[in-house]
């Protein structure tokens, strides 16, 4: 995921600033935060499908865009969502991380601006993605358990 973000991360810039014209005074800090958000989301959804199997597909659907993406505040402004969103605002990661990016174009990158809370909010989802997805595998990998319906167990042998 680290290599994928790497390399989606630097065409999507190049195209934003060159192909469209946008204009992005700090290109280079836009473009790490970008590569960064990407791994970070990107490895969030990668947890939740080891950790779920298949129906883990339903589960980062519903958690990455059903519920990130109006509780962002970068369409509709969190004011005039429902009470449900505006509490799901407080924890999702995707209204930092639009909060970042807003300070890189508009605010100067200003870390006050909503840049250190995306970097922070961004470092916690990492840490909360690893921690979660490893202790959970690891647990399943304990216990002998699989997460692909209708394949059973392996038994292996301690070595002598």
């Amino acid at each position: 995921m680290a290599g994928l973000s790497l390399l989606t991360g630097s065409l999507v810039m190049p195209g934003a600033a060159g192909l469209m014209g946008m204009d992005a005074s700090h290109l280079p800090l836009l473009g790490l935060y970008s590569v960064c958000a990407i791994a970070v989301s990107g490895m969030g959804a990668l947890t939740l499908l080891a950790v779920f199997g298949t129906p883990g597909m339903l589960v980062v659907t519903l958690v990455c865009i059903g519920m990130a993406v109006p509780t962002a505040g970068a369409t509709t402004p969190l004011r005039a969502l429902p009470g449900f969103y505006r509490f799901l605002a407080e924890f999702e990661p995707l209204r930092p991380i639009t909060g970042g990016i807003r300070s890189i174009l508009y605010y100067d990158a200003q870390g006050d601006a909503g840049l250190a809370q995306g970097w922070v909010m961004m470092a916690v989802g990492l840490a909360a993605a690893a921690l979660f997805g490893f202790g959970v595998t690891g647990w399943y990998d304990r216990k002998g358990l699989h997460r692909i319906a209708g394949r059973k167990p392996e038994k292996t042998t301690a070595p002598a």
